[in-house]
């Protein structure tokens, strides 16, 4: 793991050297990084939307015909979301608020669950293992405390190395599993929120790495001694692999249509 995070310093390094960026090279990563991240972040909660037809949706405004209305606004909601934290990220992450997690979230429900957008969930739930065996989240009573255990934990936090920090946050953040839909959408925005404090690009978690990705998860929350090696293992390729992508649409100058 060492290796793999001097590699991806040794990236940043070359990435500050690049910096200050064109006005037309930030928009078009942002083009780039907006698709990405909203196609990877959708399906790998079940969207059928595929990369094309996300990029459609989301450059052209088309409609994309035998596709839910919900599918559509994930998309567009997810979108927003991402300029949502692109803002907050001119604040520092000891400043970040209960209110601004919630306002993510409403962001990733708006128009498909109003009534839970942005709210703590009112019951129980839990998810199947690879074991059979249910996992279950926060009991909604204690979903409050935890959050603003959260935040304390967040705000006291001494961890130097950025990218560490904000894989803890997803993990920490989706393991109490605060709302009753969106909350893996939300923790992967808050975990790029982090990465764009400390000016790293967004990590693109893939659908492709799904299966390890979730079982990264499950294995932090199986652990007695709360295991994190595996999930880093995934945010730092992710990391390392968009650190590339960026890279090499700057280096090499290319207009992404």
């Amino acid at each position: 793991m060492q290796e793999l995070l001097d590699l991806i310093h040794q990236k940043k390094e070359q990435l500050d050297k690049l910096r200050p960026l064109s006005d037309v090279q930030v928009k078009n990563l942002k083009n780039v990084y907006d698709i990405q991240l909203t196609y990877n972040s959708n399906a790998i909660e079940g969207s059928t939307l595929t990369y094309s037809e996300t990029k459609l949706i989301l450059n052209e405004g088309i409609t994309i015909g035998g596709k839910s209305m919900n599918e559509h606004l994930e998309a567009i909601n997810h979108k927003e979301a991402i300029s949502f934290i692109e803002e907050l990220a001119n604040i520092d992450t000891k400043e970040i608020r209960l209110i601004d997690i919630k306002n993510i979230h409403h962001l990733v429900l708006k128009g498909i669950d109003n009534k839970n957008a942005g709210a703590y969930r009112t019951q129980n739930v839990g998810v199947v293992k690879s074991d059979g065996e249910i996992h279950s989240f926060t009991q909604p009573l204690k979903i409050e405390e935890e959050m603003n255990e959260f935040i304390e934990w967040l705000h006291s936090q001494t961890i130097e190395e950025p990218i560490l920090l904000a894989a803890l946050v997803h993990l920490k953040f989706v393991s109490i599993h605060p709302f009753i839909d969106g909350n893996g959408r939300t923790a992967r925005l808050l975990m790029n929120l982090v990465l764009l404090q400390n000016s790293y690009p967004q990590a693109i978690i893939k659908v492709s790495n799904r299966v390890e990705y979730i079982q990264a998860v499950e294995t932090y929350q199986q652990s007695n001694d709360n295991d994190y090696s595996d999930f880093y293992k995934v945010v730092l390729q992710s990391v390392n692999d968009s650190l590339d992508l960026y890279s090499k649409i700057v280096v090499d100058d290319i207009q992404v249509i």
